[in-house]
């Protein structure tokens, strides 16, 4: 694998929300003043008066969006993952979720690889917030194909979804005729020593360990788990069978984020040890995206580590 192709996933939204949008004319998005960063102005350029700017007024634009979903369309509402969720929680949980209203959330710049803008603007409880919300559908590419396929799913489905994508480009992992299906996880290899649950960047980094890991005899299976909720049991049970070590790895708190859910599945079907790594309980810092995933611990460096454990 070409670990150098990159693509960020928020330019893959703003492409992949233009292609729907060229196909459905139902299809209308809503930005919070930051069309620029969050890819959505590709959509505004082409097709204007089904672009809504609301300005940096959040809470309006869920609540708009929730409208606009009332009226038969299918309303993407965009901005980084710090506001769409966390500050716009009351909305998408009375106005959205409560109604089952038929509202895409696509939120960029999550995680710590935001970068220079701090803790304030790295949204690391995002899956937390959106996957313990009833009706709520949750999906988290890792790479350019991916992030594509979700919007074109998130279009089919009738009812809420959130979906996670990042601001730093990422190694693109799928050829563009995979096919994906909504929950259930992709598994890469068939080894026994480990198994590594990943989603979003983490995905890349943990098939980088993966290549590592056989050049010393250990084999090991990653498993690309894009959709959180309703994320796919099966896989996790099958992997907790066959594998001696499990590891989760997210770019996002280890509380009530990928690790918990994996952690809720086996506890109620097949209790195993899980290591689950990622953000442990802290918020992020300022700095350079690669610096801070050294930082924190969320390399390929770190999964061989503690595989060879």
């Amino acid at each position: 694998m070409d670990f150098n192709n990159k693509k960020a996933t928020r330019q893959s939204y703003g492409e992949a929300l233009l292609e729907l949008g060229k196909k459905n004319e139902n299809v209308v998005v809503l930005d919070a003043d930051l069309a620029g960063a969050t890819k959505t102005n590709i959509f505004a350029k082409e097709m204007p008066e089904r672009f809504f700017d609301m300005g940096i007024a959040e809470q309006d634009m869920l609540g708009t969006a929730a409208g606009f979903a009332t009226c038969g369309k299918i309303p993407f509402a965009s901005t980084f993952a710090v506001f769409a969720t966390g500050r716009v929680y009351d909305q998408i949980r009375n106005s959205i979720c409560y109604p089952n209203l038929n509202v895409k959330i696509c939120a960029t710049h999550c995680g710590i690889t935001v970068g220079e803008d701090g803790a304030t603007h790295q949204m690391l409880e995002d899956i937390n917030l959106m996957r313990g919300l009833p009706n709520m559908t949750v999906i988290s590419p890792s790479d350019d194909t991916e992030a594509r396929w979700a919007v074109q799913e998130a279009a089919k489905i009738n009812g809420p979804v959130y979906i996670r994508f990042g601001r730093a480009a990422t190694p693109i992992i799928y050829d563009e005729n995979y096919e994906f299906k909504l929950g259930k996880a992709i598994q890469f290899g068939e080894g026994t020593d480990a198994t590594v649950f990943a989603t979003g960047i983490m995905v890349a980094e943990s098939l980088k360990a993966k290549e590592e890991l056989e050049k010393e005899g250990i084999n090991i299976r990653v498993v690309d788990i894009h959709t959180i909720k309703p994320i796919d049991k099966d896989i996790i049970i099958k992997c907790a069978k066959e594998t001696k070590k499990l590891i989760s790895i997210e770019e996002h708190s280890i509380i009530g984020g990928l690790g918990s859910a994996i952690a809720e599945v086996l506890v109620e079907n097949y209790p195993a040890k899980l290591t689950r790594m990622g953000m442990k309980d802290c918020f992020g810092k300022s700095g350079k995206a690669q610096e801070l995933l050294e930082y924190f611990g969320l390399t390929s460096k770190e999964i061989i580590e503690e595989v060879r454990k």
